[in-house]
C-alpha cells in the first residue's frame, strides 16, 4: 500500500467568493405567466443586477412578524418598486383618485423593513415605492399625485442632477445621470434626518440620503435595474450595495 505521505493529491475546486446575502421584500402579483395561482415576485432586472453585483439576492415573505430578527441573518437590503403606499400612513385624511395597488400588509412589511434595516445598520438601497417607504417610515410625506400624465414621471428617461460628493454620486461615478423612471408621486415633506442629494429638471427629489445613517444607504426615486445592464453608472448602485454588504459581513 502507499503510504498516505506519498499518495498523489487530489485537486481541489477553488473556493467559490461568497455572495452577501442581499434581502428583497417580496412583492405580492394577482396572476403570473409561470404559474397557476397569486405569486410573490421581484422583477427579474432587478434580481439580475444584485447578481451582477456578485450578490446572492434571496426574495423575503412580506409578513411583519420578527422583521429585526429575520433580516439580522442577512447582509444588505433592497426595498424594490411598486404601488403605492396608503395615503393613511403618512397621515392623509383623503386618498387621490390616481393611487393605486395599495397593500396594507405589503405596506405594513416595507415600512417595518426600513425602519429595522437602518436601525440596524444594514447597508440599504432603495428604489422609487423603496425611496417613498424609507421617507414614510421616516416620518416625511407625498404628494398623492404629480399632476396627471403631462407632469408624472412614467415610462420616461429623462437627466438627473447628483450633489457631488453625496453618497449617490460616489456610488454611481457620476454628477448627472439618464434615469428610468416610473411614478406619479413623490416626496412632499423630508423624513427626519433625510436630505436631497439628486433632483429632476421639475425639482422632483430623485434622490435621498440620511445624516447620520448607521450604514451604508442611498434611495433613488427612479429604477436603475431598467438600464443597469447597458449603463455601468446605474448598475454601480447595485454594486455599491454589494460592496458595503460585502464588507460588513
Amino acid at each position: 500500500m502507499t503510504p498516505s505521505s506519498t499518495r498523489p493529491l487530489t485537486p481541489t475546486r477553488p473556493l467559490t467568493p461568497h455572495r452577501p446575502l442581499i434581502a428583497i421584500p417580496a412583492r405580492f402579483a394577482a396572476t403570473t405567466s409561470a404559474l397557476r395561482y397569486a405569486a410573490e415576485v421581484n422583477a427579474r432586472a432587478l434580481i439580475e443586477a444584485v447578481w451582477r453585483a456578485g450578490g446572492e439576492p434571496v426574495s423575503v415573505h412580506p409578513a411583519a412578524e420578527d422583521v429585526a430578527a429575520r433580516l439580522a441573518r442577512f447582509d444588505g437590503v433592497l426595498l424594490p418598486g411598486g404601488g403605492d403606499l396608503a395615503p393613511h400612513r403618512y397621515g392623509a385624511t383623503d386618498t387621490h383618485a390616481a393611487v393605486y395597488d395599495v397593500d396594507e400588509t405589503q405596506d405594513s412589511f416595507d415600512l417595518a423593513v426600513a425602519r429595522e434595516t437602518l436601525a440596524l445598520g444594514l447597508p440599504l438601497l432603495a428604489v422609487c415605492r423603496g425611496l417613498q417607504v424609507v421617507n414614510v417610515a421616516l416620518g416625511g410625506t407625498l404628494e398623492q399625485d404629480m399632476g396627471g400624465p403631462e407632469r408624472e414621471h412614467r415610462h420616461l428617461v429623462h437627466p438627473v442632477t447628483l450633489r457631488p460628493a453625496s453618497e449617490v454620486a460616489r456610488a454611481t461615478g457620476a454628477e448627472k445621470v439618464d434615469a428610468s423612471c416610473y411614478h406619479h408621486q413623490r416626496v412632499d415633506r423630508l423624513g427626519t434626518g433625510l436630505e436631497v442629494t439628486a433632483t429632476a429638471v421639475d425639482g422632483t427629489a430623485e434622490a435621498l440620503e440620511l445624516t447620520g445613517a448607521r450604514g451604508w444607504f442611498t434611495a433613488v426615486q427612479w429604477h436603475p435595474e431598467d438600464t443597469a445592464a447597458e449603463d455601468p453608472a446605474q448598475q454601480n448602485l447595485f454594486d455599491a450595495l454589494v460592496r458595503a454588504a460585502r464588507d460588513r459581513s
